[in-house]
């Protein structure tokens, strides 16, 4: 899943950002109002956290102006202000959750996970293709009952090779979907994952290479 990160604190703001990338979310970063604009007119966001008071004005101006042109990413708004009225106000202007300042990262974590699940369609809490089960409220993947050690991004990987079990997904759609603006398109970094996640499920193969496409993963989902 992927993320946007909007905050000009130059502690918080890489923070934030390292805290999602642990725990698997491809996250880009903008640092005011008009950054953050750009970056959501070009690319597909799961979710956008983004600080209140920003140095080129407030992000819930921001907010409503994306609502209105109809976009509904979800927004997380992160703010020192915690008065009822304050909050009453992001909602009003199209945030979808607030989150006052300071904050346990582990809730934030918790927040984003749910809003990015708000922005896509149901997915059943255990995904299974042949003898291979990944259960993604808990993180483990399992292969004829055995318990494997993956990454966070072999884990997205996979998920997203098993949510389209049987269909072919490309290098690109991987690419957008588990990393972020800072992965070089040319690179190899969704190979070098495939590799990784072939030797950790053992034969047989349940992952094809389409030659010029991406990869499938064999069997219904």
């Amino acid at each position: 899943m992927r993320v946007l990160v909007v905050e000009d604190d130059r502690e918080l703001g890489p923070a934030i950002t390292a805290g999602l990338r642990t725990v698997g979310f491809a996250v880009d970063y903008a640092w005011c109002r008009a950054d953050a604009d750009l970056k959501v007119s070009v690319n597909s966001y799961d979710c956008v956290v983004a600080d209140r008071g920003l140095p080129d004005g407030d992000v819930l101006g921001l907010i409503k102006v994306w609502r209105g042109a109809g976009r509904s990413v979800p927004v997380l708004v992160l703010t020192a202000l915690g008065a009822v009225d304050d909050r009453v106000s992001g909602f009003e202007h199209g945030a979808d959750d607030y989150l006052v300042k300071p904050f346990a990262m582990a809730e934030l974590v918790a927040r984003v996970r749910a809003l990015c699940r708000r922005g896509q369609p149901p997915r059943l809490p255990v995904l299974t293709a042949g003898d291979l089960t990944l259960d993604v409220p808990t993180h483990r993947v399992r292969r004829a009952g055995v318990l494997l050690t993956v990454t966070a991004k072999e884990f997205a990987v996979l998920e997203a090779l098993m949510v389209r079990a049987g269909e072919a997904v490309t290098r690109t759609e991987l690419l957008e979907s588990c990393w972020d603006e800072m992965s070089d398109p040319a690179s190899n970094v969704v190979d070098a994952v495939i590799v990784n996640l072939r030797r950790k499920l053992g034969p047989p193969d349940l992952i094809e290479s389409l030659r010029g496409v991406g990869y499938r993963l064999r069997g219904p989902a």
